[in-house]
């Protein structure tokens, strides 16, 4: 699918590196990182680069500061614990592309880092604004993206500076495309794919695109009841995309006469309210109660779809099977989780909730690939272009 060259393929001595991460990182109300992923993640590229004489000017967004100076947005706790993580200052620029930013890359020495203020806080940077992006990219001689989680997004900082300079991945990037690419075009087989999360509207282009490419497709979450219905099942008052029943019929069908195996819940877990106290009964499809609303998947639907889990040579999982952020409602998830971990198979979790539901059940160091990035994994798994990484420079065939 991508074929770019990596920051390894390129000289970076004595030159200044304009360096995209993901820095969007979650702090708690005095503004203490309370997870500090994003960052380690990003340490091999930045280490290359220091060991390898570049001058790293780091960037990266933080929140929704909608174009504007707001405090709270501020990078200086990302400054702070890359300080630590990489045992050298890193100093921290007042702006973005102003007489900071600007004095502090010019003083910077082979080996050293630096990072300028958050790119949101400028109205140019989500508009991918051409002057905006000139102006950031003149504080360097080569672009690195490696913000994987904004790829999906055409952004001055992940996009727009490429036009003004030689623009390349890292190794985060790298190892995504790598990995998720692989998968899709070249996967182990049985290659199963496990979808859940609560609307299909979502995952419309991700279940349309990995119809035609896998084995057999598990659909769980709130989603899943608009698939039931279109079957004719009750399903109370469940999560139900109306206008989406046409599309649940006609993915029915076509996955017949592909010959994938689409596998679908045969109970579920059931409660009056959405709530974490709730109480819940579980009950078949054909006796769904029409009071309640389905929050996880039951038990013998856990065993069907462990049992399709478990012969696969490829796994790619997007969404939770039921509300997991509820103890009482997380059983689904956790054991599909957990069969998945214990598959042997090629196992990618693509970002978000699912990620989240994989660290929660402490079973990360079990899985292949984590993706970084929820959007961008999701639209990579349906075949889109990402403009982050479309825009990068391609290694010769």
């Amino acid at each position: 699918m991508y074929n770019k060259k990596c920051v390894n393929d390129i000289d970076v001595s004595g030159k200044r590196v304009l360096l995209r991460c993901d820095f969007n990182v979650p702090q708690d109300e005095n503004g203490a990182i309370t997870d500090d992923t994003r960052i380690r993640a990003a340490l091999p590229t930045i280490r290359y680069l220091m060991s390898n004489g570049a001058r790293t000017i780091m960037c990266s967004h933080l929140g929704r500061p909608k174009g504007e100076f707001k405090a709270k947005y501020s990078l200086k706790p990302v400054a702070e614990r890359l300080s630590q993580l990489l045992e050298k200052e890193c100093p921290i620029a007042d702006d973005v592309v102003g007489e900071s930013a600007k004095a502090l890359a010019k003083s910077l020495h082979d080996g050293d880092v630096m990072l300028i203020e958050n790119v949101r806080f400028h109205a140019e940077e989500e508009k991918n604004d051409e002057a905006f992006s000139k102006e950031l990219a003149s504080l360097a001689d080569i672009f690195v993206n490696d913000a994987f989680g904004t790829a999906h997004r055409a952004h001055a900082s992940t996009a727009g500076v490429a036009k003004f300079l030689p623009a390349v991945c890292g190794f985060l990037i790298e190892k995504e495309i790598e990995i998720m690419g692989s998968a899709l075009s070249d996967p182990k087989r049985p290659f199963v794919a496990v979808l859940g999360g609560a609307k299909v509207a979502d995952k419309i282009g991700v279940i349309e695109n990995l119809l035609t490419k896998c084995n057999a497709i598990v659909i769980g979450g709130g989603m899943s009841y608009t698939f039931l219905k279109a079957q004719g099942f009750p399903i109370g008052k469940s999560l139900l995309d109306t206008d989406k029943l046409v599309f649940a019929s006609d993915v029915i069908q076509k996955a017949k006469d592909l010959g994938v195996d689409l596998v679908l819940p045969v109970d579920s877990v059931a409660a009056e309210a959405f709530a974490s106290d709730a109480q819940f009964v579980v009950v078949n499809n054909e006796d769904f109660p029409e009071d309640k609303i389905g929050l996880d998947i039951g038990p013998k639907t856990i065993r069907l779809f462990c049992d399709t889990i478990k012969c696969a040579g490829t796994v790619v999982w997007n969404g939770p099977m039921g509300v997991f952020e509820f103890d009482a409602f997380s059983t689904g998830t956790e054991e599909i989780a957990r069969a998945i971990a214990g598959s042997g198979a090629v196992s990618i979790i693509g970002g978000g909730d699912s990620a989240a539901a994989v660290e929660k059940f402490g079973l990360a160091s079990k899985m292949t690939h984590i993706s970084t990035g929820g959007g961008a994994s999701l639209e990579f798994l349906e075949g889109l272009s990402l403009p982050g990484i479309a825009c990068l420079e391609e290694r010769e065939a």
